[in-house]
């Protein structure tokens, strides 16, 4: 019989291993966000409006689909006009307008959501990708690290993390963070695919060939990506 924590283990690899297969085409904020949204529910933006008038959650539902992210932000923006300290609608208004492209406008509504509701890894997920959208890694990484003091880092925070350290070309960093998001998530491919990259540059063979056979295993299309860049033997 499986011991309740290896099987929890087990659970949370499966549930992130069809999370980002659902989000091959996804942005990467889906992406990162899917790994948040409760059993049973297919709304990233309706999983941060449990409390919300069913009238309201089927709206943003309905434009969510239609993927009316202009509409979706200004319905956001009226119930704001409102309540200025509703965390929620600050995460839909930051997921719209980072959705439309308007990326300094995401940043700000995401910085009052992670203000008002800290406790929320979501919150702190989506302000460090849309520092990263905004070309500013270094922002994202600190966003991160402030997030990992207020509360346990998760396979996402680390994974994301990870990637932002990559953007600034530091791999020594980069792989340590890919290497506490596939401890915590064994078949996060994604976190493979960035640990085995910054192997690779850093000239450790053994680690590239670790993660290698594991993604040729979880994920053959990214395995073949990863194995462009073996390192030269020395």
């Amino acid at each position: 019989m499986m011991a309740p924590g290896f099987r929890a283990s087990v659970l949370r690899a499966v549930a992130m291993a069809s999370v980002l297969a659902a989000c091959a085409g996804c942005t990467p904020q889906a992406m990162l966000l899917s790994s948040f949204i409760p059993d049973g529910t297919s709304s990233i933006l309706l999983s941060h409006l449990q409390g919300e008038a069913d009238a309201n959650r089927k709206r943003i539902l309905e434009m969510e689909m239609r993927k009316d992210w202009d509409g979706i932000a200004k319905f956001a923006e009226e119930n704001l006009a409102k309540d200025k300290n509703n965390a929620s609608w600050w995460f839909v208004a930051g997921y719209a307008h980072a959705e439309a492209g308007r990326r300094q406008r995401s940043i700000e509504c995401y910085t009052e959501m992670v203000r008002l509701s800290p406790d929320d890894a979501a919150g702190w997920v989506v302000l460090a990708q849309a520092y990263r959208d905004a070309q500013q890694p270094l922002r994202a990484i600190q966003t991160i690290n402030n997030a990992h003091v207020v509360r346990q880092g998760t396979a996402s925070t680390y994974f994301l993390l990870g990637e932002s350290y990559a953007d600034l070309d530091r791999d020594l960093p980069a792989s340590a963070a890919y290497r506490e998001a596939i401890r915590l998530e064994g078949e996060f491919a994604q976190a493979w695919f960035g640990f085995g990259r910054a192997s690779a540059r850093l000239g450790r063979a053994a680690d590239y060939e670790t993660a290698l056979k594991t993604l040729q295993k979880l994920h053959p299309a990214m395995a073949k990506e990863l194995a462009e860049l073996r390192p030269a033997r020395r």
